[in-house]
């Protein structure tokens, strides 16, 4: 993303030229030509781009010698596949050289050059040479190694470079070749490989000449790219201008069908979370807020929000009504393109983006309600109480120390200092390396208001922050530069007081006690072979592993939940704690085999009343897991859990934990 954040720069110099002069080519105002020029000079060297911001991007310490080690690569491929230097080497006429080597300047060979330059600066930056040597040593080093890196690079490429361009013209020719549909089936993909971060590398192929489209640069391009025949009005833009409906109707819509989904206690919550997301769709096209808030919690919508993007741009395409973006599909970007002569029918996208603004709506509140999914402020013990929380927590980190508290407590969530091997930030993420990803606190990322949090594998992690993440992760770094920070304990992820705050509170109480709702063998949170529970993102307590078949009411209180597959339940104390009984693991996906519903919505319990009726020979053989989680779903209202029994608990007889107060 490191080039790709330069993409701006140039929309804002070619979108005010264009303003001032709607040729683009400044022939009458010489404001305009600069401009214009100005930002073509930032189009037209975008391979080279790539090979630095990559390699500065990728290293470890973001160092200018990585940049430098990535400028020196690409300035020595660029020489030695040269169409007169391949002919040198070959021993043949310049005029039997492959075409394939005229091309060799793009961004494929920018982005290889740039990888294997920050590779290199990552391994050998730190290594001493002997003593008469030692001018040489360390980042000094990189740039000479990477010429000769480029070297062997450079003769792979004059070998194989006419397969591999030949594939991507033919990959290419095949997606044009589809024209509307080809841009449709784009722009689905393109949706779909956002949760893992990878729309970055499908969008290089359609925007920056990797395989014969040039969507971005020939489209700020404008008039000159039209003289050059290059540009082409209808159709350069082709894969662009559908995403601007989405993103600046679609997706509010969906957040508007989200708030209405919403219990009526949680509406206000889910009102401030989905509007801060609507105004940075529509604004700045800055979607990944609003996903992640469904991406996770309703496929189902994420596939359905997929699916739409496709028609979107599809339609777009078909109908040739095209506005280019510099940077994302938001009302900047449409505002800058309206005055370039590629841009075709663009106000078009705006009675466009209503109609879907309608349609997200309707299949989007249709399909929550029909299916009862759980998206943010539907669940009985809300998780919406726990993202105000959170967003509450942010802003007093931030009111209270500034960014430099905040990122110490990302760093604190993320396992401490010591679990950290490398920061970096990506629009709304924060791309952490970690040694073990197990330790980063995903309770403790939500309280400090991060939206969602993807494994990639072990030792990746990648936290949605917002637009925030480069300041952020800017700090993160800084703070480490101070002092190693320890790792976040349970008691610093439940709560958030500073020590003087703790200390006028008085001493805790309990407010309740839980019974045994079954008799079996007791197992900690933290051993659920579930994370949401594990990591107690849902709650605190306990878990249990029936070995009796009825399910007794642990509390007092009303039943406020009973899913339709009668495998969980929530119970509202007299007391107004919540508690949710989860029988089993992944038991959702039985469709209620096993379990008999003894109560309904609404009763009134007492404790001991039974509640379910399970069919253990059945779930013991069918069900991921049986072990049993019981937990207070509204615990941040209170002070925590206090585990009374061990081992081994019987229904109705043993006091299971207290809340406290």
């Amino acid at each position: 993303m490191v080039p790709v954040a330069v993409l701006p720069a140039a929309a804002i110099l070619s979108g005010i030229g264009y303003w001032i002069d709607s040729t683009g080519l400044g022939a009458d105002n010489a404001l305009a030509a600069l401009l214009s020029a100005a930002g073509g000079a930032i189009l037209s060297n975008m391979p080279v781009l790539f090979a630095v911001g990559l390699a500065y991007g990728m290293s470890k310490d973001k160092d200018g010698a990585a940049a430098l080690t990535g400028l020196v690569g690409f300035l020595v491929v660029m020489e030695l596949c040269s169409p007169s230097v391949v002919a040198m080497i070959k021993g043949i006429p310049v005029a039997e050289i492959p075409a394939a080597f005229n091309k060799v300047n793009n961004q494929f060979v920018g982005i290889i050059v740039g990888v294997i330059s920050a590779e290199l600066y990552n391994r050998y930056s730190h290594i001493e040479l002997p003593q008469a040597l030692s001018f040489f040593s360390g980042r000094r080093l990189v740039p000479i190694l990477n010429s000769f890196a480029m070297l062997l690079l450079s003769f792979i490429l004059m070998l194989i470079w006419p397969v591999i361009y030949g594939w991507l013209v033919t990959f290419g020719e095949s997606i044009i070749s589809l024209g509307s549909t080809g841009a449709g089936i784009y722009a689905f993909f393109n949706r779909l490989l956002i949760p893992i971060g990878l729309h970055h590398a499908l969008n290089s192929v359609f925007w920056f000449d990797v395989a014969g489209i040039n969507d971005i640069p020939n489209f700020m391009g404008g008039a000159k790219s039209i003289a050059a025949g290059t540009g082409i009005p209808g159709i350069t833009g082709r894969y662009q201008a559908g995403f601007f409906p989405v993103m600046m109707f679609g997706l509010p819509g969906a957040a508007l069908a989200i708030y209405h989904c919403a219990r009526p206690e949680n509406r206000a919550m889910v009102g401030g979370i989905m509007m801060a997301g609507a105004v940075a769709s529509f604004f700045t096209g800055v979607t990944e807020p609003l996903e992640f808030s469904f991406m996770f919690v309703a496929p189902v919508l994420y596939v359905l929000h997929a699916i739409l993007t496709g028609i979107s741009v599809y339609i777009a395409a078909t109908m040739h009504w095209m506005a280019g973006f510099g940077f994302s599909a938001g009302f900047v970007d449409m505002l800058l393109a309206s005055h370039n002569p590629l841009a075709v029918h663009w106000y078009m996208l705006i009675p466009q983006g209503l109609v879907f603004f309608c349609i997200y709506y309707v299949l989007f509140r249709f399909t929550i309600k029909k299916f009862n999914l759980m998206t943010l402020g539907r669940e009985v013990a809300s998780p919406v109480q726990a993202v105000v929380s959170d967003a509450k927590i942010a802003a007093k980190a931030r009111r209270t120390g500034g960014i430099q508290e905040e990122a110490s407590r990302y760093i604190a969530a993320a396992g401490g200092s010591d679990n950290l091997t490398s920061i970096d930030a990506c629009i709304t993420r924060l791309r952490l390396s970690v040694k073990d990803s197990a330790l980063v606190n995903d309770r403790m990322t939500k309280q400090l208001g991060a939206s969602g949090i993807i494994r990639l594998n072990k030792e990746s992690v990648q936290i949605i922050v917002g637009t925030r993440a480069e300041l952020i992760a800017s700090a993160m770094k800084e703070v480490i530069t101070k002092g190693p920070i320890a790792a976040a304990t349970e008691d610093e992820s439940a709560e958030s007081d500073t020590p003087a705050e703790k200390e006028d509170k008085p001493q805790s109480k309990a407010v309740l006690t839980l019974i045994a709702p079954v008799t079996g063998e007791l197992v900690k949170l933290e051993d659920v072979p579930d994370e949401a529970f594990s990591s107690k993102l849902v709650g605190d307590g306990i878990a249990i592993k029936p070995t009796s078949d009825t399910v007794f009411s642990p509390i007092s209180g009303t039943i406020v939940k009973i899913f339709n597959t009668n495998h969980a339940l929530c119970i509202e104390s007299n007391e107004g704690v919540e508690v949710i009984i989860h029988m089993g693991i992944d038991t959702v996906s039985l469709n209620g085999q096993g379990f008999e519903r003894l109560v309904e919505e609404g009763e009134k319990v007492e404790i001991g009343d039974p509640l379910l009726k399970l069919d253990l020979d059945y779930l013991n053989i069918h069900a991921k897991s049986m072990i049993s989680p019981i937990i207070i779903s509204n615990i941040d209202n209170y002070a925590g859990v206090y585990i009374m029994a061990e081992q081994k608990v019987i229904a109705k007889k043993s006091d299971l934990f207290q809340v406290m107060k």
